[in-house]
């Protein structure tokens, strides 16, 4: 048995002194005094309290003891006063702390206090399936009532949640959710008189993978892929290993999406291995691993060799290779992978080659840039590993024409603009300009200009000259072929002075016509609505005109009887009758006897619904007489101004001999029977 396990001694390092001793407090009764311990073990020991020697009495609620080793009570009484010392023990050893001694006085007991947060909640950092205990110690007269919330607003929840003594909240079991900011708050009792204080839990959990990776198996030449994702707070950070060894990004080694896939292309036996997956963050660890198998088919060939590369042209390599040493019969083709020297292996590309061909020409390539090179030679049961790469780097060139644009800012001044060309910084190079007037031989210039640069102003020029000027890239590889425009200073100042300064006039009366139209539109649309509108009034007040003239017509005025025909009698009754005049016969003719004499078309023998007055005046469809004989009738009238136009129409369609001679007479007698309305 080990010596540690037997020795005494030995066992007493399993826990340090107290690093934190209880201190003298003095309290007054009904208040509240706190006592606290702290110490290190190992395993954690346990931590009780006594009073005077003796242990204090848990059951007493008044007392109460916090996990983490504070001892807090609460309505202090005189007997409460005594000497507290702090009890650790383990399996391992037991300690005292020093004494403390709490005096109660009874001074200013009954007086009002506000309330007052002696103790507020501490920031914590935990490990899920620990317990967050969040200290809140107020005091007041009278004794304040304690509350939680969290700073966020989500509700704490009831479940693992509990209350020691006043106003301690214990969070057993926390998890990530439980992090944030607690708020302690002490009221006054029916008051909003408050006092708060708050303190943060973090609640952290060690990594632990959600996906492991997986052993798999691949023929050579192939790509294997191996995928670890793994959880935690704070995020784990995810780490490959190949046999123990740290494995990073290189080659034909890919690492993606934060490290959690591992790409492995072109394998070959080298590849075989076992690969972990580590993932680690502040609360702790974890590792998975998986074993890779590769595949290697019997009778395959092996990798192409003597490959070359060799530069014909600034965008264009020739490379060469042999076919493999050994098992060639079967190649149906190579594969040449190509990239630029400077990219991950992710943006390579491939290019087929038949099996008969030795060599490729590969362009399309950017000029003065390094390319990576390899080969792989395929048959039908699968590839060969890959051959050597090697590098090779494409011919420099002298630069394209850059595009121009020339704009005239004044009668002489010109702004000169292109697209700026960062890379012929790379390359030593630049942009050089020219320009004369069109009618000298010598350019002035050359004016050298960075390839950052992408404009440049001409001033001082002659406003009556045309302009020539030329703009050209240079590198190290000599001078590109030059842009040259013509321009002429005077054309532009007499078209800027003949043209108006904007269109902002045509758009103007464009704008102006079009509401103009609307504008027409709407006004030849309101007048054909009133015109249908005033069509219908007036027709509707002609007809009744017409039927008071008609009306009119068959209401003669007074004079000697007529000798004709008893019926006129009648008829001119009628008329006087609606004025209230009396006939000789002194009797009154209303228009119900007109009835009887006159039936309606399409009413004979169907009693009128509509009851009838003799006083009120006639209704217009009452007295449609247009469809009587007028023959026998002698109507006198005097037509007014107007009723002759509605009334001349209808009568003078009839025959002469049926118009009565008093219908054309005038005179005072004539007045019609309705001239007073």
């Amino acid at each position: 048995m080990p010596d540690s396990l037997i020795h005494p001694r030995r066992c007493e390092r399993a826990m340090s002194d107290f690093h934190v001793h209880p201190q003298a407090t003095v309290g007054e009764e009904g208040g509240v005094a706190r006592f606290q311990c702290q110490i290190h073990g190992l395993p954690k020991p346990l931590i009780t309290w006594e009073k005077n020697r003796v242990p204090i009495d848990t059951d007493n609620e008044r007392y109460t003891l916090l996990p983490k080793g504070v001892l807090q009570i609460t309505g202090l009484q005189a007997e409460d006063s005594g000497v507290f010392h702090c009890v650790a023990s383990n399996v391992a050893s037991v300690r005292v702390s020093h004494g403390a001694s709490l005096t109660v006085s009874g001074s200013g007991s009954g007086a009002y206090k506000e309330p007052t947060i002696l103790v507020g909640p501490e920031n914590l950092t935990l490990t899920v399936h620990q317990t967050a205990v969040l200290e809140c110690v107020a005091t007041g007269n009278p004794r304040p009532i304690v509350s939680w919330s969290r700073l966020d607003g989500r509700p704490i929840g009831v479940e693992g949640i509990q209350v020691l003594g006043t106003g301690n909240l214990i969070i057993s079991d926390v998890t990530v959710q439980h992090s944030g900011v607690y708020v302690c708050a002490a009221n006054r009792p029916g008051t909003r008189v408050r006092r708060t204080a708050q303190g943060r839990l973090v609640v952290q959990a060690p990594a632990e993978f959600v996906q492991h990776p997986q052993s798999i198996s691949r023929p050579a030449g192939t790509t294997a892929m191996f995928t670890c994702q793994a959880q935690g707070e704070p995020p784990p950070h995810v780490t490959w290993l190949k046999n123990g060894q740290v494995l990073g990004p290189g080659g034909h080694v890919r690492l993606k999406n934060n490290n959690s896939t591992l790409t492995i292309s072109g394998i070959g036996p080298e590849d075989e291995a076992i690969y972990q997956c580590m993932a680690e963050n502040s609360a702790g660890s974890s590792q998975a691993s998986a074993r890779l198998t590769v595949l290697w088919a019997e009778g395959l060939p092996g990798p192409p060799v003597n490959v070359q590369a060799v530069s014909v042209s600034s965008t264009e390599v020739r490379v060469s290779w042999t076919e493999p040493l050994v098992n060639t019969k079967e190649i149906i083709g190579y594969v040449l992978h190509i990239r630029k020297a400077a990219d991950p292996p992710e943006l390579e590309y491939q290019e087929a080659v038949s099996k008969s061909t030795f060599q490729h020409l590969v362009s399309d390539l950017e000029p003065s840039t390094a390319y990576s090179f390899y080969i792989k030679a395929y048959t039908p049961r699968g590839a060969s590993s890959a051959s050597a790469p090697t590098l090779a780097s494409t011919l420099g060139e002298a630069p394209v024409p850059p595009p121009l644009s020339v704009r005239v800012l004044g009668s002489s001044t010109l702004q000169l603009l292109w697209e700026p060309w960062p890379r012929l910084a790379q390359h030593e190079g630049g942009f050089k300009l020219f320009y004369r007037p069109a009618s000298k031989a010598s350019f002035t210039g050359p004016i050298l200009l960075p390839g950052t640069v992408s404009s440049y102003n001409l001033s001082q020029l002659d406003p009556t000259a045309v302009y020539e000027v030329k703009l050209l890239a240079y590198n190290q590889h000599g001078d590109g072929n030059a842009t040259v425009r013509f321009v002429s200073l005077r054309g532009a100042s007499e078209r800027t002075a003949l043209s108006p300064p904007c269109d902002c006039r045509k758009e103007e009366a464009t704008n102006q016509t079009s509401t103009t139209g609307i504008v027409i539109g709407i006004h030849i649309g309101v007048t054909c609505i009133i015109f249908c509108v005033l069509f219908l009034l007036f027709g509707q007040r002609g007809r009744v005109l017409l039927c008071k003239d008609v009306e009119n017509q068959l209401s003669p005025p007074q004079g000697p009887r007529s000798q004709r025909d008893p019926g006129v009698l009648a008829l001119n009754g009628a008329g006087r009758g609606e004025r209230g005049q009396l006939g000789r016969d002194g009797k009154r003719v209303d228009m119900k006897e007109l009835e009887q004499l006159f039936p309606r078309a399409g009413a004979v023998g169907q009693p009128d619904p509509r009851p009838t007055d003799p006083e009120a005046p006639a209704l217009c469809e009452e007295t449609q007489f247009s469809m009587l004989p007028l023959q026998g009738f002698g109507l006198l009238e005097e037509m007014t101004s107007e009723a002759k136009a509605p009334c001349v129409g209808p009568l003078a369609a009839l025959p002469p001999q049926d118009i009565g001679p008093g219908l054309l007479s005038e005179g005072p007698a004539a007045l019609p029977a309705h001239s007073g309305q």
